[in-house]
This record gives structure tokens, C-alpha cells and sequence, in this order.
């Protein structure tokens, strides 16, 4: 039977278990990475007076996201359509059917192996992390009311056209040429310039470069790192779509990045301040996973660990040097690991696939241009949806809520003694 072009029923004992129960299990674990990872991750390194608005925000995120999602964002994103959107025909909670009776199930053109409801949430979990990344640059001082209206019409008019821009097989990046495994442009480069320009049109936080900014609990942090790492395996190795050797080996080279991430980071932190943190081993880690993102479905073992240790000494001047000379108050260094990161590794996937493991050979003019494309096309629609949140309900909280802190100005809530 030829593969379909667009979605469509197949029987189903057509399908693939073994791939179908690596994707559920994929989608679980990435989902993890933001119920609790990146509120843990973020939580820890906010002041107490905000932790709980910091949370509560990623939970609200992942919610709204999903409503989208199958409303509209799917469908944008993964059907057919020309080369920058879908045709919209999975709009309105429509698709994905399941047929009992028939012995049919619908399936995605994207992934044939495995049910379409398998594969729309594997990539809901994709679309729900972008949006609570983007939450570490306005910590503190963007209005909650403010923060759902962004997000709702940013995960409609920037995730969505990218990704399919990039991952469906129409979109005119695929067309490009243009490698990105698991998310390097789509995920980090977007949500990273969405951050910085969130920063820019929110200012600094009220005492910013004045007063020191203590984390709430770096514990916290250490903790939704782990989970980022360990749920990592399905965002990298999950969107092999398939229970194979390729997600074998992206699962490996996802690891030795991480590491390699980590270590890099914690020899410059030490070399430059004269001892090592925890919080830099967390943050090189994550600048490990980011860059081997792009590039985890392409390269072979010595490529990772070469990615990651160049991704964290990067992404340390990212949030260091590169964060001083933009003046931004991008709180939890959004743009500095992640966008520099997504960047580092798109670059590199370029420089180093190899066509005996992702079929592929990369080109550099390809990801130059796509990462062009997502960094111009993110921050000039971010800038144009923060006008129009701040048109409709504002941006920012009042100085007195900032200073009493969002917990209790937002929520009516604190956390305990």
C-alpha cells in the first residue's frame, strides 16, 4: 500500500506496537519535562515572592495549549497545506478517529506506524513546552491575564506556522533542505528570541542591577533539571517515530551531550569565578540537550559529545557576556541558552550530519536560512502580539503588586513557612 500523503484511515492492523508504545511512552515522558520539569526548573530560581505565579503559570500554559492544539494548532501545523500553514481541515476537535467496529484507525502522513491520536499529542507535548519556556524571561512582572492572551495567540500565529514550516513535508523549510530532529529552531530558537523580545517590551524587573536576586530554592531547580534530562529521551529520541536503531542512537548522543553540556559549563564557571555551582551544571546540561536537538537523528557519538561541549562553554557566554550586551532582563536566561543554543546546534547539524545515519546530508546555507526565517519570523510576531495583548488587556503588573510579589497580587497566594 503507498504511504498517504495527508492523513487518512488505514486498518488497523497496519500499525506498528512496538512504535505505537514508544510514542505514548515518548509523549509521557515529554510532557514530564514540563509537568513539573520546567516548573520545578523555573520555580527554584525565581525569589519566593513569585514562585507560586511562576508555577501556576506553566500549569496554565499546558492547559491552554492543549485546548489550541486540537482546536486549531494541530491542524495548522500537521496537515497538508501549502508552505507555510496546514489546510485546516483537523480544526474544531475534528479527526482522529478510531473505528472499532471498522478495524480503522486514522494516521498521520507524518508517522503511518502509529494512531494520529498517538502522534497530535506526541507533538501537543512539543507545542506545550515552547509556550512554558518562553515563561523564564518575563518571571516577576508580566500580569497573568496578560500571559494567556500572549500565549493563546502565540502558540496559533508562531509555533504553528513554524512547525510546519519545518516539520511537515510541504512546508517550504523542509522543502529547504533544512534539519531539525527534534525541535532546534521550532522549539529554541523560538521560544529564545520570543523571550528576549518579551523582555524588551516588559523592561527590568523592579531593582534589576541594583539588588541581588536570590533563588527560592536551588534544589528545585536540581530537580526539574533531572526530569528535563531524563524526559529529554522522548523529545530526542521519540521523534524517531519509530522504536528502531536511529531512536537507539539519538538517545545515546542526546546523553553524551548532556553531559558534555554540563562539564563545559562547570569548567568555565570555574576557571571565570573561581568555583563551580549547581546552577551551572543545570543550566550547561540543558545547553547540552538544546543543541543536540537539531542534530540528534544525524550524528554519531563523537559529533554529540563535540555539540554539547561547545554548546555550554557558548551558551555560558550567552548568559553572561552576550545577556550584559543586550540589556535585557531576560530573568532565567531564555535567549541565552536557549535561542543561542537552538542556534549553536543548528549550525553544527549542519556542519556534521552524516548521511549513513539520517539518510541526509546537511547543508549550512540551509540552516542558515532557517534559522534566519524562525528568528525574524518570532520576534517581529511576537513584537506585534505583545502590542496587541498590551492594546487589549496590558502587559504588566502594577508596581505594588511587583513589589508585594505575584503570589499574593496575582493569585491570593503564598507559599508556607
Amino acid at each position: 500500500m503507498a504511504a498517504p500523503i495527508a492523513p487518512a484511515l488505514v486498518a488497523q492492523d497496519t500499525l506498528n506496537g512496538a512504535d505505537t508504545a514508544w510514542m505514548l511512552t515518548s509523549t509521557v515522558l515529554v510532557l514530564l519535562m514540563t509537568l513539573p520539569g520546567i516548573a520545578l526548573f523555573y520555580a527554584g530560581m525565581v525569589r519566593r515572592k513569585s514562585v507560586i505565579n511562576t508555577m501556576a503559570s506553566v500549569v496554565a500554559i499546558a492547559a491552554l495549549v492543549s485546548i489550541l492544539w486540537f482546536a486549531a494548532g494541530y491542524s495548522l501545523a500537521f496537515t497538508p497545506g501549502n508552505g507555510f500553514i496546514g489546510n485546516g481541515s483537523r480544526m474544531g476537535f475534528s479527526g482522529l478517529d478510531y473505528l472499532k467496529d471498522a478495524g480503522q484507525v486514522m494516521v498521520s502522513h507524518v508517522a503511518p506506524n502509529v494512531p494520529e491520536s498517538v502522534y497530535a499529542m506526541f507533538q501537543l507535548s512539543f507545542a506545550i513546552i515552547t509556550a512554558a519556556l518562553v515563561v523564564g524571561a518575563f518571571v516577576e512582572r508580566m500580569k497573568f491575564s496578560s500571559m494567556l492572551v500572549f500565549i493563546g495567540l502565540w502558540s496559533l500565529f508562531v509555533y504553528a506556522p513554524i512547525a510546519h514550516w519545518v516539520w511537515e513535508p510541504g512546508g517550504w523549510l523542509a522543502q529547504l533542505g533544512a534539519l531539525d530532529f527534534a525541535g532546534g529552531s521550532v522549539v529554541h530558537i523560538n521560544a529564545g528570541v520570543t523571550g528576549l523580545v518579551c523582555a524588551y517590551f516588559l523592561g527590568p524587573r523592579r531593582g534589576f542591577g541594583r539588588e541581588a536576586f536570590e533563588p527560592f530554592n536551588l534544589g528545585l531547580t536540581m530537580a526539574g533539571a533531572g526530569l528535563l534530562w531524563v524526559g529529554w529521551f522522548g523529545f530526542n529520541a521519540g521523534s524517531a517515530v519509530a522504536a528502531d536503531g536511529r531512536a537507539g542512537l539519538a538517545m545515546a548522543v542526546t546523553h553524551i551531550a548532556a553531559a558534555a553540556g554540563a562539564l563545559t559549563w562547570m569548567f568555565g564557571e570555574w576557571l571565570l569565578r573561581g568555583r563551580p555551582s549547581l546552577l551551572g551544571l543545570c543550566s550547561g546540561l540543558v545547553a547540552g540537550l538544546v543543541a543536540i536537538t537539531p542534530a540528534a537523528g544525524y550524528v554519531t557519538l563523537r559529533s554529540a559529545l563535540l555539540i554539547g561541549a561547545i554548546a555550554g562553554i557558548a551558551c555560558y557566554w550567552g548568559a553572561t557576556g552576550l545577556k550584559r550586551l543586550l540589556r535585557a532582563d531576560d530573568s532565567l536566561d531564555v535567549f541565552g541558552v536557549h535561542a543561542v543554543g537552538g542556534i549553536v546546534g543548528s549550525l553544527l547539524t549542519g556542519a556534521l550530519a552524516v548521511k549513513s545515519v539520517g539518510g541526509v546530508e546537511g547543508s549550512m546555507v540551509a540552516q542558515l536560512i532557517g534559522i534566519g526565517a524562525v528568528f525574524a519570523y518570532a520576534f517581529v510576531c511576537t513584537a506585534v502580539l505583545l502590542l496587541v495583548t498590551m492594546l487589549l488587556v496590558g502587559l504588566r503588573v502594577d508596581d505594588h503588586v511587583e513589589s508585594a510579589g505575584l503570589d499574593i497580587g496575582e493569585h491570593r497566594e503564598r507559599l508556607g513557612a
